[in-house]
């Protein structure tokens, strides 16, 4: 009884944090600085013959049954003088009842900017499906039509910016240019599911400590007409190129705290953790990570690449 009571409210929050309609709904990541690509298709590294892939697994409010849950994956790499190429995969479900898929392809352009930096133009497009199972949720009303399942797919297209060098990047974006209205069609359901366009605002500097100690600080400014601009700003820490450490903060929302290894020179496992400072505080949000680099002609036998800063 209590799981189905949990699951009631549950609901009940999504359907008032929807009807609110121009609301924060892309996917968050505490580990922003690692996964530019999900929201900025201009990411770039610059790094000839280097594939550069990635995962983040993101679980929200666990003691919450049906929780938002989050998996994305994305890889990238040069395969030309200037031309860089991707693909990033975002699925995102909450309580088995609302499942998206956004499968996107990523195009960047690079050209220098100057001796030591360059900039890079992006564009990304590609598909979003949206389903709905809500025939499961038990109704006094069991033909009421604001609870049939909804299967749609909607066009993804966004664009970008990225300046950067050895040790700096700032980055201007929208990964999604497109509106899209879930559930339209149901005339006592119009304003639910409504996407706006977002747009975000990224930048990260490499401080040299000493020879073996870096500092790294890092923002994201999130923006989406009728709610808040979002902030995240994050310090970590890495020591002999291999452990990175670090804290954040997410305005008014949560502090959190992040850590990452260098497995091998071409493997990095990380882990943040989100204590929200709002009325949930009781309940956090973990996120686990895999950063892998796969040197594709072997160009980098014989010596170690530079260090994957971002």
């Amino acid at each position: 009884m209590k799981k189905l009571i949990t699951k009631y409210l549950l609901f009940a929050g999504i359907i008032l944090f929807s009807i609110k309609g121009m609301s924060q709904q892309d996917p968050l990541f505490t580990q922003y600085m690692y996964n530019m690509s999900v929201v900025n298709p201009a990411y770039a590294t610059d790094d000839p013959g280097m594939l550069d892939m990635g995962a983040i697994y993101r679980t929200q409010w666990v003691d919450v049954d049906g929780a938002p849950r989050t998996l994305n994956f994305f890889a990238h790499t040069p395969v030309s003088e200037r031309v860089e190429l991707g693909l990033t995969v975002v699925h995102d479900e909450i309580g088995g009842w609302v499942k998206e898929n956004n499968i996107t392809a990523d195009f960047a352009y690079v050209i220098p900017a100057s001796e030591n930096t360059k900039l890079s133009f992006g564009a990304k497009a590609g598909l979003s499906t949206w389903d709905a199972n809500l025939s499961g949720v038990v109704l006094n009303n069991p033909n009421d039509p604001a609870f049939e399942n909804q299967n749609e797919i909607f066009p993804v297209f966004g664009v970008g910016a990225f300046w950067f060098g050895d040790h700096h990047y700032l980055g201007i974006s929208a990964p999604n240019l497109f509106t899209s209205k879930h559930i339209e069609n149901n005339s006592s359901l119009q304003k639910l599911g409504v996407e706006a366009v977002h747009y975000f605002l990224t930048g990260g500097y490499v401080f040299d400590l000493s020879s073996n100690a870096k500092l790294k600080p890092s923002f994201m400014l999130r923006g989406v007409q009728g709610a808040p601009l979002s902030v995240d700003v994050n310090a970590n820490v890495l020591l002999y190129d291999r452990l990175e450490a670090g804290i954040g903060y997410r305005f008014d929302k949560s502090i959190t705290g992040l850590v990452n290894f260098k497995i091998t020179p071409s493997l990095r496992v990380g882990y943040a953790y989100d204590y929200p400072t709002y009325d949930l505080s009781q309940d956090g949000s973990h996120e686990i990570m895999l950063l892998f680099d796969l040197d594709l002609f072997g160009l980098k036998k014989g010596y170690d690449k530079s260090p994957r800063f971002f």
